[in-house]
């Protein structure tokens, strides 16, 4: 019979070194980190691909298309000429933003997340005529959001 020890013990002479850490302790480790920098490319490409679709959804609503289901009484309701015109605006400037995002632009990082921002509220109150695609995109603008204020470039504290 052969006994496993629990945990593996350091040899003599030989400590163990614990991951780096922030200094100050208060901010971002370097795995949060790792995932921010490729987040932010994601982000940036995610901007492009949901503004280009908000286009199409805000021509689709602008050609009054009967896929948009009715919404008798709503509270925030606006006429769909109203919602092709916020969609197409807001994706027009998303894919701009994107654009830039990928560019490396200060700039666009936090116009990326103010942009975001607007586009989950928009979301959020188009969600009776499409339910689960405004959900979808919530978490999209959610992701985006946090990968654009999180990512801190090279020599930048």
């Amino acid at each position: 019979m052969t006994q496993q020890p629990h945990a593996a013990q350091p040899s003599a002479g030989t400590a163990s070194t614990p991951a780096p850490t922030p200094a100050h302790g208060l901010g971002p480790t370097p795995t949060e980190t790792a995932w921010a920098t490729g987040g932010v490319v994601f982000a940036g490409v995610l901007m492009l691909v949901k503004g280009v679709l908000a286009i199409f959804q805000g021509i689709s609503l602008l050609a009054k298309d009967d896929v948009w289901s009715r919404v008798g009484d709503y509270v925030y309701k606006i006429n769909l000429t109203g919602w092709g015109v916020i969609l197409l605006c807001l994706g027009a400037l998303a894919v701009v933003t994107g654009a830039f995002v990928l560019r490396g632009a200060a700039w666009a990082r936090m116009t990326g997340i103010f942009l975001a921002s607007l586009s989950m509220i928009a979301q959020f109150l188009f969600l009776p005529y499409a339910p689960f695609w405004s959900l979808i995109m919530v978490g999209v603008d959610f992701f985006v959001i946090w990968a654009l204020a999180l990512y801190k470039p090279e020599g930048r504290v």
